[in-house]
């Protein structure tokens, strides 16, 4: 028996002392993992468990427990300082705005002229566009009409070099230089040819 707590001893102790650096979390997590991993004890539903190692990662727990807690209510102070920042800009934001409006609605007749100005403006520019429009397009259809009359000529003259090479006979095979009597055929003499 005593040879199972050792193993159980040791096992667990040697995961806690080599990463010191695991959270709360982790410590809770590895507590479950030695009770749900330890030994069964025979003929019944009790485990051993080193009680010194289990002890000693839920002290550790409790020490970390605090600090973590004052973290997350440091995050939580600092969120709700931060949405409140927001909610006084966004009311800041909406009073120069609604000042703004009121500012413009006084001035209403003056934004109508100018939005008659700016109509007249954009039906001047909209009006120019399409004159320009139509003036490129004029002057693409004319290059384009150039181009089909060259590629036109173009075309007819290939045709009529192709008609011109297939009209012409096809040159006579190669004669074969006959061998001298007593030589090989297929042994050329450089001076005979």
């Amino acid at each position: 028996m005593t040879d199972l707590f050792e193993d159980a001893h040791d096992d667990g102790a040697t995961s806690v002392r080599t990463d010191e650096e695991v959270g709360t979390e982790g410590l809770l997590q590895r507590a479950v993992d030695m009770v749900n991993g330890a030994k069964a004890m025979p003929l019944s539903a009790s485990v051993l468990v080193s009680r010194e190692e289990l002890l000693d990662m839920l002290q550790e727990a409790l020490a970390r427990l605090p600090d973590e807690l004052r973290q997350a209510r440091w995050l939580l102070r600092e969120k709700e300082e931060f949405l409140a920042d927001r909610a006084r800009e966004a009311d800041a934001l909406m009073a120069d705005v609604r000042a703004q409006a009121e500012h413009m609605v006084s001035r209403s007749e003056v934004v109508r002229q100018a939005n008659l100005v700016a109509q007249r403006i954009l039906d001047d520019a909209n009006e120019e566009a399409r004159r320009l429009r139509h003036e490129a397009e004029d002057y693409c259809d004319q290059k384009l009409a150039g181009m089909e009359i060259v590629l036109d000529r173009i075309t007819r003259t290939v045709r009529a070099g192709r008609q011109k090479l297939q009209a012409t006979a096809p040159p006579a095979p190669p004669v074969e230089p006959v061998a001298p009597e007593g030589e090989e055929p297929g042994f050329f003499d450089q001076d005979l040819a």
